[in-house]
């Protein structure tokens, strides 16, 4: 039987400079898709309404990045983004997939978390002959009950309008989002463990530093605040607990290096591959591994 949540669905990069972290991303070699405008319901069964977020995400198929700007402070915040980024902007969200929110909701609640009901979101693409628009459902957890992340989960209505295989191909030779690694608070650490434990119905793993709850795509690594040095050196702090970086698997670490390097932006080699700071990706390390 599938489990309600069992793999990435898609990573967040919030932003007041949208124009920026577009075009770093895309010197990282990324392809993005064009920059839509997000349609947001406050309340389960509200209609949409024009939000302050637009996005362009890098596609892999599966999983994908959310490049999340706010553009227009006057608009609606539903969803109280622009209080997020008020805190500190950077690699802010998480959200992992279901194929069904409701199932997703109940396993929130029976993990002890506070969630909204299901909400809806639109927000409107071009395909290669016209405009559709995205469909999608997603529950949200309230942020008190997670501060390592805006954490949610979201269920794809119109995939094949999200990852459309113009995008899929990247410069870099990226396939997927293959983890998440969240630094936690020394004091939460086993409670945090044993929340996304729960959430994922998956066992804990002892991996170095690292404690790994592996999906059925993707997989989330946890790290003690104090040990955070042996995985992430010299790495930026924003809050006690935080998500820190994601690792992409890419086709060919050498045409991803070079690329990287070709736009100046530096790279620590790692034992599986190479790594690129937060502070050269808008608050979020980047992790190349070959996958």
């Amino acid at each position: 039987m599938q489990k309600p949540i069992d793999a990435i669905h898609h990573t967040g990069i919030l932003t007041r400079d949208l124009d920026g972290l577009e075009r770093r991303y895309l010197e990282l070699g990324f392809t993005l898709s064009p920059r839509s405008r997000h349609l947001l319901s406050a309340r389960p069964g509200e209609p949409p309404t024009p939000g302050c977020t637009a996005n362009r995400c890098a596609l892999f198929g599966g999983s994908y990045l959310e490049l999340l700007g706010i553009v227009d402070d006057s608009a609606p915040d539903p969803w109280h983004t622009k209080a997020m980024a008020d805190q500190y902007e950077g690699f802010r969200l998480l959200n992992l997939e279901t194929g069904d929110a409701e199932s997703a909701r109940r396993q929130l609640m029976a993990a002890g978390l506070r969630a909204t009901g299901v909400l809806d979101l639109e927000r409107d693409v071009e395909i290669e002959d016209g405009v559709r628009t995205v469909r999608a459902r997603a529950v949200h957890v309230d942020p008190s009950s997670t501060p390592e992340a805006l954490l949610g989960v979201a269920q794809h209505l119109t995939r094949d309008y999200v990852h459309q295989p113009r995008y899929l191909s990247h410069p870099n030779g990226a396939v997927a989002i293959a983890a998440v690694l969240i630094v936690v608070a020394d004091a939460d650490f086993d409670a945090v463990v044993e929340r996304y434990a729960r959430i994922l119905d998956v066992a804990a793993v002892h991996k170095g530093p690292l404690i790994v709850l592996e999906m059925g795509s993707g997989r989330l690594e946890l790290v003690r605040a104090s040990q955070a040095a042996a995985v992430l050196p010299g790495e930026p702090v924003p809050a006690p607990s935080y998500l820190a970086a994601m690792t992409i698997a890419v086709r060919d670490l050498a045409v991803a290096r070079e690329v990287i390097r070709n736009a100046g932006v530096p790279v620590r080699e790692t034992d599986g591959g190479f790594h690129v700071s937060a502070r050269d990706a808008y608050g979020a390390g980047l992790f190349f591994v070959a996958g």
